[in-house]
């Protein structure tokens, strides 16, 4: 069983930064895979950035490719979302999420933190 905590989320200016962290615990989640996900007020929720176990290989939603950096630190038992050039669209609470299968194409999400509030004012 993995428990998420997520954390780092706020009130930031557009054009600001902010960094997301995924405190994890059980040590099965440094072999599963890792996103992140976020749900605006009136939407549904979307993908954001995932990593597999290794670090090697990420994947992106095109909204945030070029902003956002996702990276996780396996002794750590962590997962870390970085946000540059904040846009007020991207207002919305961020989850941490992670999949069993490692190395796979980031389909089953099964463990679900409780997400952070992140608002980027105009």
């Amino acid at each position: 069983q993995v428990q998420l905590v997520e954390s780092g989320g706020g009130l930031v200016q557009a054009g600001g930064s902010l960094r997301l962290s995924c405190a994890a615990s059980g040590r099965a989640f440094s072999s599963y895979a890792m996103g992140w996900f976020r749900q605006a007020p009136g939407k549904e929720r979307e993908f954001v950035a995932a990593i597999r176990w290794s670090g090697g290989y990420t994947r992106y939603a095109d909204s945030v490719k070029g902003r956002f950096t996702i990276s996780r630190d396996i002794a750590k038992n962590s997962g870390y979302l970085q946000m540059n050039s904040l846009k007020p669209d991207d207002t919305a609470v961020y989850y941490c999420a992670a999949d069993r299968n490692g190395m796979g194409d980031f389909t089953d999400f099964g463990f679900w933190g409780q997400g952070t509030q992140v608002t980027v004012s105009s």
